[in-house]
């Protein structure tokens, strides 16, 4: 195969990746997008791997990263959208550095068995470097509706990657060695058939009745708070359109940025929320931005409960970079003038919560989580975790203010990563935006109607809420921990390979070596 042949391979590759999400969810194209791009490095040099692999991920990552730009403009989109892609393509280079030995050896089934490693190591490596990662788009993310994603109770997301990428190794061998693949078939069967055995729970402990407050902004946009009254007042009347309309209520939860006015220290805003308080006579998490440690602010969930005193307090312990805080501000500068944006750096919060609701058959959890730490596993890990050790059932809250994408796939990408961590901690979760899509998850992933975008909506639903650990939390990352150990295996063995392949200091002879490499 000639190299024009394989970066049109990669590039449809990347493309068929980026259909598998929300909005185009054609989930199932994520299985044929790894097999083209693992057809397209089969038994190619490391930078001609690098070179395919950046192409791989540009197509992917440029259309589904998309809404990063709508109003900041085309620089920071394509500058967020490349560097994803560079870990695309540094795992292309290591991949078939990898391969090769593999496939000179005559053993290409170990060969493809690493691309399915190398994708959940790459989607790792994203997920955590640098400053804490951004692990956005991942493959696990384009299959809430899929059987795959009852793998997530097990492994979490990285195992639902690993199972879509084991389905795409037989294709990839049919291609490029012309003979039925039969132990990679085996494994992607089970891949396949064993969503079925993996046990997702519908039923809990008990239930609580939960609304949420989805108030709208003025305007879409990086100034949609640039009424910041009005947006809290919009979620006090949606909060009381909902005690008009609903009977007794265990909890009501607003979004974040639902009070842009601090108000623990603004009489007029405290005054807002004690008025939806004595309206809806039930606990209310409030999104908060609070002037708090000076000089710089906190992203919060407050917890107020009716009888007064001081609200309980989350803060959003993974600020995006670039967003909610500018790293290395001096040197960014260099490239686009937008960090100055974000004129005031938000503080880190240093632990979960867990706020106690009295409400259904005794005492539950409310567990907050603040926007895209949603798309952290180790985060909602330990918070879950956390919330166990309380010994009452809980209910995952995740707060969330998509204005500043508009009309665009992110606040579907988002909802969809939800989804999946319903079925991976076994909870139920309560989705709540600014400007939708909002909306409610049980435990099994599956999902109430959700709410429209740009629109006031208050859904209200009996949660199911659940105790006890799934599999995946009591095992944590074991699906990258056993990927790791196997690239290290590999590793190992073409350090040992090159060094038993020469005599002499000349290479020693292989017939098997016989592989057209066209690249």
């Amino acid at each position: 195969m000639q190299l024009v042949g394989r970066l049109v391979l990669a590039l449809l590759g990347g493309l068929a990746l980026w259909l598998a999400f929300p909005d185009h969810d054609l989930a199932h194209l994520a299985i044929v997008g790894v097999a083209l791009v693992g057809i397209a490095m089969w038994d190619v040099r490391p930078r001609v791997g690098f070179l395919l692999g950046l192409v791989a991920g540009l197509a992917c990552f440029v259309p589904t990263l998309s809404w990063s730009g709508i109003f900041v403009g085309r620089f920071p989109w394509f500058a967020l959208a490349t560097f994803e892609a560079l870990y695309v393509a540094v795992m292309g280079a290591l991949l078939v550095a990898l391969q090769r030995p593999l496939l000179r050896a005559g053993h290409p089934l170990p060969a493809a068995l690493l691309i399915p490693v190398m994708w959940v190591l790459q989607e790792w490596t994203r997920g955590s470097l640098p400053y804490g990662g951004f692990p956005w788009a991942r493959i696990a993310f384009t299959q809430a509706e899929t059987p795959f994603v009852r793998w997530a109770a097990v492994g979490g997301a990285p195992l639902i990657t690993l199972a879509v990428a084991v389905v795409a190794v037989p294709l990839v061998l049919v291609v490029v060695t012309r003979r039925p693949p039969v132990v990679a078939l085996a494994l992607a069967v089970v891949a396949v058939v064993g969503t079925a055995l993996v046990p997702v729970p519908t039923s809990g402990d008990s239930t609580a009745r939960v609304g949420l407050v989805q108030g709208n902004v003025p305007r879409a946009g990086l100034d949609f708070n640039a009424e910041r009254r009005q947006v809290l007042d919009n979620h006090v009347a949606g909060t009381e359109r909902l005690a008009s309309r609903e009977g007794d209520l265990d909890l009501v939860v607003w979004p974040e940025n639902s009070s842009d006015i601090d108000p623990l220290r603004n009489t007029d805003a405290r005054r807002q929320v004690q008025r939806a308080l004595d309206a809806v006579d039930t606990p209310i998490i409030v999104g908060a931005i609070l002037d708090e440690p000076a000089p710089a602010v906190s992203n919060a969930s407050l917890y107020y409960r009716p009888g007064g005193g001081e609200p309980e307090r989350y803060v959003k312990q993974h600020p995006v970079p670039f967003a909610e805080y500018v790293p290395h501000r001096d040197f960014y500068r260099l490239f686009s003038d937008k960090v100055d944006l974000v004129r005031v750096g938000f503080a880190k919060g240093e632990h979960n919560a867990a706020f106690s609701v009295e409400g259904g058959d005794g005492t539950f959890s409310a567990v907050p989580t603040i926007c895209f730490e949603v798309a952290y596993d180790g985060l909602m890990r330990s918070a879950v975790k956390d919330a166990e050790a309380k010994g009452d059932p809980s209910l995952l809250v995740v707060q969330t203010n998509n204005a500043t994408f508009g009309y665009t796939a992110e606040s579907t990408q988002q909802y969809a990563i939800s989804r999946i961590r319903a079925i991976e901690h076994g909870r139920s979760v309560a989705h709540v935006s600014t400007v939708g899509v909002s909306g409610f998850i049980n435990p099994d992933g599956s999902s109430s109607p959700v709410t429209g975008l740009f629109t006031a909506a208050q859904p209200v639903e009996d949660v199911v809420l659940r105790s006890g650990l799934t599999l995946s939390d009591r095992l944590g990352p074991w699906v990258e921990i056993g990927c790791a150990l196997v690239l290290l295996l590999a590793v190992g063995w073409r350090v040992r390979r090159g060094a038993t392949g020469r005599v002499g200091g000349q290479p020693t002879s292989h017939p098997t070596e016989e592989v057209t490499t066209g690249a």
